[in-house]
């Protein structure tokens, strides 16, 4: 498209958006082909849809779908709910490519009531609405079998995949199965449990799939006592062990308040990049949680928090038949839906329970972090590398990370260290230890100096490719010390971070740029966690190889002087004389036992020149 092209087809746009009205809606774009793009609402079309082609729109995605417009249309609606709902509905029926996507749990099972005379009630990870009734899905597994084994224990549903008619079990076409024997079925395929009954047993099951265990449970209890007062005592121990059971689910339950009854509640938790939100549901009903799920949706526009919930929640009540007349959220809303309201608590059990789902929501993010990590490993070191490229603006991928650290004893055996990650993992046949040469005394940024540049002088002469990022384990001191070593002596163009820690020693901060800025980073992010890692890593590495030198030292003996005499040689020695004054009264013959004729003459006349020199 030329200039003039896109000049010509903005105009146009903007005639339109000049002629919309100024009432709640929802409008439309189109591609060229003529193909639904967005769908958006407003509460004022005209003053909502102008702000898209407004010059100081700096959002890149916004940019990209403003530029594919060809058309738009839009719908006028009586209130701001009315356009809330047409949105979801539009979106829903054609799937606009820049719209939020929600990454759907397809693979989470569903329980399923069949449409038959008699129906079964079983999971299944296939929807059909033709066959019955569908409840979930459920994400936690061990939830939907608990609820499977109750009703299985209670109601009694057949189990059998056998057709049963009515005619049939009136012509005793049918034979018992295995489960009626032992007492897991009654019977109904050979007349030995009324349809009825059986109904009457399906009814009350679907209550509990609906989650409203509580007044089912009330329900049999009442029954249970006018039965007593009949005296149909057996009628009455049935009721009774059907009562337990359902009392005994219900205690497992979480049971917020007996005063909050149908509440939904839903919170947004973001993952690490701000690409994909996690929006969790919880319902309650008599004050137990009956329902709680987790839904993944994905962003296109760089949509906020509100919006994402906004549009979330008329989808996931329709999904779940809520009619709930309170709507429990983490934040204030703009919008407002038909015949419920919004609250954001403070205290109290509503409180908790939006605690209760936003942690929730954190754990369905971790599980699917780990899930996706499992399945593909350089996944996540993809993600971590891209992560810290976006959160330090780097030219390119982190892939080859080196980072440094130094350590002596008020300058004795002054020691430093350069360890390496590629693709956020170790790669420790790179890791190099420098011994420091030109540095007098305990002076960390001269030695940080010297080993850098040694390191960097020598990859440039060689023509070794040189790291990504450089991660120096202190603050802004050792960036400065080490930038003007890389960029003013070397000339290298090399990123350099600092890890700082705080006053407890505790590091607590990635500092980049110059002058170093402090990068938002949460420290309990785990690309946090990784860069601590790298942090402790070279710790760990400069601290052990100091220690050798050390030790080295300490062992120091002056066998090691005598020229010939190796450690081996030394070791035999000790262990035969036990000390070095025993080996310097040794005559030829005695040290020749212990290591032979020849070094014993290198040990014998070593001593004899030593002893000879103290004379004189």
């Amino acid at each position: 498209m030329t200039r003039e092209e896109n000049d010509e087809r903005l105009a146009r746009l903007k005639n339109i958006v000049l002629n919309m009205p100024e009432k709640p809606g929802s409008y439309q774009f189109y591609d060229k082909d003529h193909v639904i793009i967005y769908v958006g609402k407003a509460k004022k079309l005209k003053s909502r849809v102008s702000t898209y082609f407004h010059k100081e729109v700096d959002r890149f995605k916004t940019k990209v779908l403003v530029s594919k417009i060809e058309d738009i249309s839009y719908s006028v609606v009586n209130s701001e709910e009315d356009a809330l709902l047409l949105e979801n509905a539009l979106i829903k029926k054609y799937n606009p490519r820049y719209n939020v996507l929600l990454k759907d749990g397809k693979t989470y099972p569903s329980i399923c009531m069949t449409n038959e005379y008699f129906p079964r009630i079983f999971k299944t990870r296939h929807i059909n609405k033709r066959y019955g009734t569908y409840f979930g899905p459920f994400p936690h597994i061990s939830a939907m079998y608990n609820v499977l084994e109750l009703i299985k224990k209670v109601f009694k549903p057949r189990s059998c995949r056998q057709p049963i008619t009515r005619e049939g079990v009136d012509l005793h076409k049918y034979k018992p199965c295995l489960e009626y024997h032992i007492h897991n079925c009654e019977g109904c395929c050979i007349g030995k449990q009324s349809y009825e009954d059986y109904q009457e047993n399906m009814r009350q099951a679907r209550e509990v799939l609906k989650g409203n265990t509580r007044a089912l449970s009330e329900w049999v209890y009442t029954r249970m006592m006018a039965n007593a007062k009949l005296l149909k005592f057996e009628e009455a121990e049935r009721l009774k062990q059907r009562y337990l059971l359902l009392q005994e689910f219900v205690s497992k339950s979480e049971v917020v308040s007996h005063t909050i009854n149908d509440v939904d509640v839903f919170t947004i938790t973001d993952d690490d990049q701000q690409k994909n939100a996690f929006i969790n549901y919880i319902h309650v009903t008599n004050g137990t949680i009956n329902q709680s799920f987790t839904y993944e949706y994905k962003r296109k526009l760089e949509e906020t928090d509100q919006d994402l919930l906004l549009q979330a929640i008329p989808e996931i009540r329709e999904r779940f038949k809520s009619k709930a007349k309170e709507i429990i959220v983490p934040f204030e809303m703009d919008w407002t839906l038909p015949d419920a309201t919004f609250t954001v608590p403070q205290r109290g059990d509503k409180h908790h329970l939006l605690e209760l789902s936003e942690m929730n929501g954190k754990q369905y993010k971790f599980d699917r972090l780990k899930q996706s990590d499992k399945l593909n490993p350089e996944q996540k070191q993809t993600r971590l590398m891209k992560e810290l490229q976006d959160r330090l603006q780097l030219p390119k991928l982190p892939y080859q990370i080196e980072c440094f650290d130094n350590s002596n004893i008020s300058g004795t055996d002054a020691v430093a260290a350069c360890i390496v990650y590629k693709g956020m993992k170790p790669s420790k046949k790179d890791y190099r230890k420098y011994n420091i040469k030109t540095v007098v005394g305990p002076d960390d940024y001269a030695s940080m100096q010297e080993v850098v540049r040694r390191r960097y002088g020598r990859m440039k002469e060689e023509g070794t490719p040189l790291p990504d990022l450089i991660i120096t384990d202190g603050g802004k001191g050792q960036m400065d010390v080490v930038r003007e070593v890389v960029e003013d002596e070397l000339h290298l163009q090399i990123p350099i971070a600092g890890l700082a820690k705080d006053d407890r020693h505790r590091t607590n901060e990635l500092l980049y740029g110059f002058p170093p800025q402090v990068i938002g980073l949460k420290t309990d992010s785990e690309l946090f966690r990784v860069l601590t890692q790298i942090q402790d890593e070279v710790h760990r590495f400069a601290i052990t190889f100091h220690r050798d030198k050390r030790s080295k030292h300490a062992l120091h003996s002056e066998l090691d002087d005598i020229k010939g005499i190796g450690s081996k040689t030394a070791e035999a020695l000790l262990k035969a004389f036990k000390t070095v004054k025993s080996i310097k009264g040794a005559t030829l013959e005695q040290l020749a036992t212990a290591i032979g004729p020849a070094k014993a003459q290198l040990v014998y006349d070593h001593f004899q020149e030593g002893q000879q020199g103290e004379e004189a």
